[in-house]
């Protein structure tokens, strides 16, 4: 499940992404728009801000904006820097240790095509993407 952080952070980078490149958004500006409480937002644009995807500026004509083009940024990039892995199962990590039943594990197969299809999915969308798309409608 991913939690509020990764869709908060999703939906600051979207912010971000519609706003002029060039222009620092002030903090209380993005936190008004996406209705997010200031106190939260600042823990999570920190997180951003560190990871080099947004460059924050401080005084007078600060805020945030984004270090590269919309078009650069993955959905998978965000959540994974937000939310940690996105591995369904632990043996599937980065930093896993080899699991010792994985020659007999019959679910294994299953899980990697899931852990496949999931990484295909988020890094297949930009945030540009997200940013030019109107929302749709759920079926």
């Amino acid at each position: 499940m991913i939690s509020t952080k990764g869709r908060y952070a999703l939906r600051v980078m979207i912010d971000l992404a519609e706003q002029a490149p060039e222009a620092f958004i002030p903090l209380d500006a993005i936190a008004a728009r996406q209705g997010i409480s200031k106190k939260y937002l600042e823990s999570i644009l920190k997180i951003l801000v560190q990871k080099k995807l947004l460059k924050g500026l401080r005084g007078k004509g600060g805020g945030y904006r984004l270090t590269r083009r919309a078009e650069e940024y993955t959905v998978g990039e965000i959540l994974e820097l937000t939310e940690g892995t996105l591995a369904p199962v632990a043996c599937l990590e980065a930093a896993a240790e080899p699991c010792p039943r994985k020659e007999t594990c019959k679910t294994l197969p299953m899980w990697t095509r899931f852990d496949t299809l999931v990484h295909d999915f988020f890094y297949s969308i930009t945030l540009a993407d997200l940013a030019e798309k109107p929302p749709e409608e759920p079926e």
